[in-house]
């Protein structure tokens, strides 16, 4: 059985993962340099694969750090959102880690 993978948009990823509430803000976060895919700087056009990370620097306010787990065929449950991704590190102020 062959499986076949669909790479996906970065910033429709972002957005679809619900990391970044609106896919403009996403492709803005891009459009400024502040994502980066496997340490390099990506457009918002970038296709996605599974197993990729993703740092989005928030400025003065931190980085998340995260891993693709899975990208989605159709459209999402918010409750379902979190589950395409895992988190590596988060240095932002007011995340949960700090709690």
């Amino acid at each position: 059985m062959l499986v076949v993978l669909t790479p996906m948009r970065l910033d429709k990823f972002l957005q679809t993962s619900r990391i970044v509430k609106r896919r403009a803000v996403a492709t803005e976060l891009c459009n400024r340099g502040r994502v980066d895919v496997n340490d390099r700087p990506a457009k918002a056009g970038r296709a996605l694969l599974v197993g990729d990370t993703l740092t989005l620097s928030f400025g003065s306010d931190g980085k998340l750090v995260c891993r693709v787990l899975d990208l989605p065929t159709r459209g999402i449950r918010k409750e379902e959102a979190a589950g395409l991704y895992e988190v590596v590190s988060d240095t932002r102020s007011g995340s949960p880690q700090d709690s």
